[in-house]
């Protein structure tokens, strides 16, 4: 989700015109774009270590709670605030499942 996202910074005309009406600069979305990238390869591969890994979760939190925030802020629809946190929900499964299968090795 958050690769697919940071690609959309990128190129779509609508995620660039939503960064605007909520209210952020433009070098914002690029740099949200890249922290996205580079925390979803710090999750998927094998070899970072977990230290990395609990940077990048914890990064993804702040992203997926502030985002919620901030349509909050603007007046946007409720459904605009609540994605975020459901996919803060499978942000922390995917944080519990990983330390379970850590516990295992």
């Amino acid at each position: 989700m958050m690769t697919m996202s940071a690609i959309q910074y990128f190129t779509s005309p609508e995620m660039i015109s939503t960064f605007g009406h909520l209210g952020f600069p433009d070098y914002f979305r690029m740099e949200l774009g890249i922290a996205k990238i580079i925390g979803a390869l710090v999750l998927i591969l094998p070899m970072v270590s977990s230290k990395f890994k609990e940077w990048a979760y914890a990064g993804f939190g702040i992203v997926l709670i502030s985002a919620s925030v901030a349509h909050i802020a603007v007046g946007d629809p409720i459904a605009n605030a609540i994605t975020p946190i459901v996919f803060l929900g499978v942000l922390a499964a995917s944080n519990i499942f990983y330390y379970k299968l850590k516990s295992q090795k």
